[in-house]
């Protein structure tokens, strides 16, 4: 049986996850709900970011900025067990979790993580979206 590709791993027909290169930091990338979203691996767990919303600028017209604030405050009560959430300095919202994968790390158990993650990151996306603070990259004219 042959290994397949999947992203900067290659997985073995046991299923067991090894990176291709050695030295680097693997990591996979996608998109959800237009939203960047990267996996990291690390030694028994993943580590899986996205820039979830952006605060709208004072400078754009009939942005909610005080509704969007309101509703990035309200967040951390609500978020799951080991969520991290964070306001860089660009206004950029960023949603962060850590998971384990166990050892050694299989291409199942990271793909139903991120699977999870995006599923259980949809409400909140809901919550800042409606509140005015948009999609990253996004601005009203």
């Amino acid at each position: 049986m042959s290994h397949l590709t999947l992203g900067p791993f290659t997985v073995h027909p046991t299923g067991v996850l090894e990176p291709r290169r050695t030295g680097l930091r693997p990591a996979l990338r996608f998109a959800w709900r237009g939203r960047p979203v990267q996996a990291e691996l690390a030694e028994d767990a993943v580590r899986i970011a996205t820039i979830a919303a952006r605060i709208p600028s004072t400078a754009e017209p009939g942005a909610d900025r005080r509704g969007a604030l309101a509703a990035l405050a309200s967040l951390p009560g609500h978020l799951p067990e080991g969520w991290r959430l964070r306001l860089l300095p660009d206004h950029r919202i960023s949603l962060e979790a850590e998971r384990p994968l166990g050892t050694p790390p299989t291409a199942v158990r990271l793909i139903t993580e991120l699977v999870r993650f995006a599923l259980a990151l949809d409400p909140y996306l809901d919550r800042l979206e409606s509140a005015g603070a948009g999609a990253p990259g996004t601005a009203k004219t």
